[in-house]
């Protein structure tokens, strides 16, 4: 198992109180991030037992899936739903992203 993989976890655990919120002033968004932040996890794991190509392409979508949760926080944000980002959520999110795009890219 890739080390990352509980960090994500983290994550979901920390969009916990955030969904609850936002579930109330925009459903539309907060299913839209349940089910971004739900596929960067499920791709991980199912890259994590994929090869070649299969592999970075489950990589990447989680990636696609990472920034797009981050977008939903950034976006219930600018609409006024949401206080500022939790910095350690924030920092997490950050890391997990990093290291996806490592998995993609590849040996430097």
């Amino acid at each position: 198992m890739l080390k990352i993989y509980p960090v994500v976890l983290e994550v979901i655990a920390g969009l916990r109180p955030i969904l609850a919120q936002l579930e109330r002033r925009d459903s539309d968004l907060c299913r839209q991030m349940r089910r971004a932040a739900s596929s960067v996890a499920l791709n991980l794991a199912e890259g994590m037992y994929s090869r070649g190509k299969n592999r970075t392409a489950r990589y990447h979508t989680a990636l696609g899936s990472m920034r797009e949760t981050r977008a939903c926080l950034e976006v219930a944000v600018a609409f006024g739903y949401l206080g500022s980002l939790d910095v350690e959520l924030a920092r997490r999110m950050d890391h997990v992203t990093g290291t996806l795009v490592r998995l993609v890219d590849g040996p430097a």
